[in-house]
């Protein structure tokens, strides 16, 4: 009976277990949509690997000489039980046991005799028959034998077909080849029932012998020579058919089929290596792609964020360094159509922090290399086209680059008196004077305070002056405060900056920043007090960007300065 009372209904249990289903099939897409973006990600290099391959391979294969194929077959048959009796004046070999043949042809006796025909056989180029016979020679001392081959279709009881395979450089030595190894085959059958005559014949000699010395010492009697006469003619008679014999040997093998001369190349064949050098490539990295994204921990997405619980605020792009190199980072992200990004970027942040003038932002990473001081700079001048003042202070004096920065935008800037009366142009001397604080006009609404030369007691300085009493002070005048802080997880005074700002946005590198070190600042920043609005994800792939492009080109036009 079911309880009335109990909300585990069939219906919702079975609307649960549906639930639970979607859920789980939504995972598993999501995990192969991310492993596909992660090959994707690689696929140029992969194409390129492949192509160089492929061709390289191609090359390769038709730099390396002809190679021909030819094959002769043999057949055993009758390995009945009599075989190898006496048989009127005929003697058969006995049966071969499973794999003899093979060690025979890997032996010194059969290639030896291979090596000698192809030695002495003037039809083929000296050229050719020194580098047979070198090759074969070689073979022979590492008893690994690939220029003549061996393979059976034997049955249960032994009887089938040999086939011999020879390779050469011309099909004629190829045809040479395969004839010799099988006639070199046969002669070695052969002599193993000649010999077992051979044995019986210097056996019947050795007794016939030994009748005649005894015959030829006399002192037997009657009975005693007549048995030794009646001997010596019974060793005669078997003496004689053993001869013989040896006329009629036979072994068990026989030709079925000589060689022909073949009309095309086993090998090289370029275009066939090409294909399954490519296709072995592109499967390789691939395989390796897809390792590489399983076990990647780096924020390459925006949903590599979203367990961290805070917002992913821009997009940005990442810039040809070449244009960087020639053009400086602002300019550089003006022609290149970062107005997009940096136009998000501002809405978001604006949206976020509201329109309360003199706010301070810091800017920060968790390592160095990731982009902050220029993302602070280009967002300083996307404010700045919006109609705001920016003023700019570069809290990294252990190496601030904000002067670097706008020094290769523009070579000569007027500076502007903050507070007092000319006085200190860089962080390290406001924090010693804060009265007398002069900052630098980059462009049209945007100052810019540089950190100066660098110095490694920062922290102290810092530590021992009220920086929020100073940054009120110079941030009267100014809609915005952007601090480019050093990163969080390098040094300490990131988080000693971060106490007397409002918000601090994190710079995350795509496919850099590792997803610890992410947690490890937010961690540092939580025990700090530290406000981390959210995130910035920089450097980004555009090919890996759902959206694309509107379309509109912008170019560079520099900002009337006011008088």
């Amino acid at each position: 009976m079911t309880d009335p009372f109990s909300t585990d209904t069939p219906d919702a249990g079975s609307r649960k277990r549906r639930t639970d289903t979607q859920e789980s099939t939504q995972d598993n897409e999501i995990e192969l949509t991310v492993l596909w973006q992660g090959v994707r990600r690689h696929l140029p290099w992969i194409a390129l690997a492949t192509a160089l391959t492929a061709s390289g391979v191609f090359l390769w294969s038709r730099a390396q000489p002809d190679v021909f194929e030819a094959s002769s077959s043999l057949v055993t048959t009758g390995n009945s039980s009599n075989i190898g009796a006496l048989r009127d004046s005929v003697v058969t070999a006995a049966p071969l046991p499973e794999g003899a043949l093979q060690e025979a042809l890997r032996g010194p006796v059969v290639l030896g005799e291979i090596i000698e025909r192809v030695r002495d056989e003037e039809s083929l180029a000296a050229e050719l028959r020194t580098e047979l016979a070198s090759d074969l020679q070689k073979e022979l001392r590492r008893r690994d034998v690939t220029t003549v081959a061996l393979q059976n279709q034997l049955d249960f009881n032994g009887n089938g077909i040999y086939t011999v395979s020879a390779r050469a450089g011309t099909p004629e030595a190829a045809t040479f080849l395969a004839d010799a190894t099988a006639q070199a085959l046969l002669n070695w059958d052969r002599g193993r029932a000649l010999s077992g005559v051979q044995r019986a014949e210097r056996s019947l000699r050795a007794q016939l012998g030994e009748v005649d010395r005894q015959l030829a010492e006399g002192g037997q009697s009657d009975l005693e020579r007549q048995t030794l006469i009646a001997s010596r003619a019974t060793l005669q008679r078997s003496l004689a058919q053993t001869g013989i014999q040896a006329e009629g040997v036979s072994g068990s093998l026989e030709l079925v089929a000589p060689a022909v001369v073949p009309l095309d190349r086993v090998a090289p064949k370029p275009t066939r290596n090409a294909v399954l050098a490519g296709l072995l490539t592109l499967l390789l990295g691939t395989g390796i792609a897809a390792l590489r994204t399983v076990t990647d921990r780096t924020a390459r997405t925006e949903d590599d964020l979203l367990a961290f619980g805070l917002p992913t605020l821009g997009m940005i792009p990442r810039l040809r360094r070449r244009e960087v190199v020639f053009n400086g980072i602002v300019r550089a992200a003006r022609l290149a159509g970062l107005y997009e990004a940096i136009g998000f970027l501002r809405v978001n942040i604006l949206s976020r922090i509201g329109n309360k003038p003199g706010q301070r932002v810091m800017i920060s990473s968790t390592a160095p290399g990731e982009g902050k001081s220029s993302l602070t700079a280009t967002l300083a001048d996307g404010l700045a086209a919006s109609g705001q003042r920016v003023l700019i202070i570069d809290a990294d004096m252990r190496r601030g680059t904000q002067q670097e920065v706008w020094d290769k935008y523009e070579t000569q800037h007027e500076w502007v008196q903050l507070t007092g009366q000319n006085g200190a142009r860089t962080l390290a001397e406001a924090l010693k004077d804060p009265h007398n604080v002069q900052v630098m006009e980059a462009e049209p609404g945007v100052h810019v305070l540089p950190a100066g030369p660098g110095m490694h007691d920062s922290l102290s300085l810092l530590n021992r002056a009220p920086l929020g009493e100073y940054l009120t002070q110079w941030g009267q005048g100014y809609d915005l405060i952007l601090i480019d802080s050093p990163p969080l997880l390098a040094l300490a005074d990131g988080l000693v900056i971060g106490r007397h700002v409002d918000h601090v946005l994190l710079v995350v590198e795509e496919g850099r920043t590792s997803l610890q070190a992410i947690r490890q600042s937010l961690r540092r920043a939580r025990n700090a007090n530290v406000n981390v609005l959210g995130f910035i994800m920089n450097k980004v792939n555009p090919s890996g960007q759902d959206g694309k492009t509107y379309g509109y080109s912008y170019g560079y036009a520099p900002r009337e300065r006011k008088g």
